[in-house]
């Protein structure tokens, strides 16, 4: 006897990593070179030379003991002041050690924000398609509810009439992904600021805090001088979420945080409430020698350039193609529409005729389009234009 609901996560198919595992399988049968995986989200480029020398220099100095020990359940107060002595010197913000928790990557820091702010199975989340599909799972795991904003499919900024509208009294909080997975796209100062209106004027509506969780892991991923709005500057109750996954390049060390600004309203309850979260789902104690990295290295930027060209690349050729592209301000994905309107029938004959794995965007709150995940190698995208050509001819 077990748990359905997790019996029924753990045994749900994730089209993403079924995508991933066909290719893993068809490369032992045609070759690697001949399958062009644009699957899963795994950066790949390297990380800043600075972390890991100070990996080596870690190890090298410091008591093992210590080093690979347990830290204080919200991180330690040396790497959180870290934190915010960077969020401070780049954002309008007043950031202390004191407002952040760490947590085991991302995942569990919007779980943990999820389950404090959930008070009832009426709680609901506001999500803006296109989004993360797990937001499904996290935004639900304590009894709440999850409610779409539908896509807006010309600009993939954010439907705000829409927003404004799904609004209630029992909306706890919007979700605020930028820049945004899947599509790739930077939500303009703009629309952050019109978002920042809406939810004041439908807070004093209720009269209740209506928060927004900003999901930032891709904040530092952006190309051409565009500017990621920081939403606590916008809109005081506002928590945010992150992690170096995606800017260090470091997704298999699971590490991230929760700030929760002293300005946004039950600041003190709502943190409180993240690290009772955070305790019950186990993310307390982050891994000690990653956050002392962190630490040393929170001031390291990317280096962009592969990234840039790759997403040059495919969106140039793509369009010349005659597919419609969404513009990639950010982030390492491309959002493409399906030439025959049906993403999950492109992604199958793609898949079966040239081994060319694109994610439907079904799962993500918006179909009709697809997902290419651009931290891939030049080569493999220079090779996979051939199949992208043929593919939307195919339609015509």
């Amino acid at each position: 006897m077990v748990n359905q609901k997790y019996y029924g996560y753990g045994t749900s198919p994730s089209i993403i990593r079924d995508l991933f595992a066909y290719g893993l399988e068809q490369a032992k049968v045609v070759g690697k070179d001949k399958v062009y995986d644009y699957s899963l989200g795994n950066p790949s480029i390297p990380a800043p030379a600075k972390v890991e020398e100070t990996i080596k220099k870690l190890l090298a100095e410091e008591d093992s003991i210590v080093l690979h020990g347990y830290s204080m359940a919200p991180g330690f107060e040396s790497t959180r002041e870290a934190i915010a002595a960077n969020l401070r010197e780049r954002f309008s913000t007043n950031a202390q050690a004191s407002e952040i928790f760490m947590t085991c990557g991302c995942a569990p820091a919007l779980v943990s924000v999820a389950k404090a702010l959930t008070v009832s199975e009426d709680s609901e989340f506001l999500c803006v398609a296109p989004y993360f599909p797990e937001y499904n799972v996290f935004f639900t795991c304590d009894g709440g509810k999850v409610a779409v904003v539908s896509a807006d499919t010309e600009g993939f900024q954010i439907n705000l009439a829409e927003l404004e509208s799904k609004i209630n009294a029992n909306t706890v909080a919007v979700v605020i992904n930028n820049p945004n997975n899947p599509s790739g796209v930077v939500y303009t100062e703009e629309t952050i600021t019109k978002i920042a209106e809406i939810m004041k004027k439908k807070e004093a509506e209720f009269g209740h805090p209506i928060y927004i969780i900003a999901d930032e892991p891709y904040r530092e991923l952006v190309y051409g001088g565009v500017k990621v709005p920081f939403i606590p500057e916008y809109y005081d109750d506002t928590i945010v979420c992150y992690s170096w996954s995606k800017s260090l390049s470091l997704p298999g060390e699971r590490i991230g945080y929760v700030y929760v600004p002293t300005k946004c309203a039950d600041t003190k309850e709502v943190y409180a409430a993240v690290a009772g979260a955070a305790r019950e789902i186990g993310s307390v104690c982050p891994p000690t020698l990653i956050q002392r990295v962190v630490e040393e290295c929170v001031g390291c930027d990317p280096d962009l350039v592969a990234y840039d060209e790759n997403r040059t690349l495919l969106y140039e050729s793509l369009t010349e193609y005659g597919y419609t592209v969404a513009k990639p301000d950010g982030a390492f994905y491309l959002w493409v529409k399906a030439p025959n309107g049906d993403a999950k029938e492109f992604s199958n004959k793609a898949k079966l005729e040239h081994n060319l794995l694109v994610v439907p965007g079904d799962g993500f709150a918006c179909p009709g389009f697809f997902r290419l995940s651009y931290c891939v190698s030049n080569k493999m995208i220079r090779n996979s234009l051939p199949a992208f050509k043929a593919m939307i001819e195919s339609y015509k």
